[in-house]
């Protein structure tokens, strides 16, 4: 009796659908725990974020008043300007944006303690707000209220 190789290899390929079947319903349930745990860490992931460029920000005017006699600067974009010896006081050439897309605010006449705040109004952009929506400002941080 010959045995055509050919026809054998051809009904051994691939995949049945049972397996196919079984495959799809363990995607399905790990997506169903993995998913929200991710959705939910991304929250958390953009305050650390907008946290540490605070806190990078609050270092360089830091900086910046050394260098300069006490004087605040104007503003955050002079912390990205380079002096005639080609150094800046952030390693970036733009001020970095938040998490959210927006512009941190620098108020240089500020109430904190070391007489300017930087500040976030978190994902909604706009003063007020819990969660991920908080507003938080670097002396906010360096109280370890945030």
């Amino acid at each position: 009796m010959k045995i055509n190789r050919r026809h054998l290899a051809s009904r051994s390929a691939g995949f049945s659908l049972a397996e196919l079947m079984v495959v799809i319903v363990i995607i399905g349930l790990l997506a169903t725990v993995v998913v929200p745990n991710v959705v939910s860490k991304l929250g958390t992931a953009s305050i650390s974020k907008a946290k540490a460029d605070i806190t990078a920000l609050d270092g360089a005017v830091e900086s910046f008043q050394m260098d300069n006699a006490s004087r605040l600067p104007e503003s955050l974009e002079i912390l990205v300007e380079k002096d005639e010896f080609g150094a800046s006081y952030l390693k970036q050439t733009v001020v970095p944006r938040d998490p959210w897309g927006n512009e941190y605010i620098f108020e240089p006449d500020g109430n904190g303690d070391s007489g300017y705040l930087i500040w976030t109004y978190g994902a909604d952009g706009s003063q007020g707000g819990e969660g991920k929506n908080m507003d938080f400002n670097n002396q906010m941080i360096r109280n370890g209220e945030v």
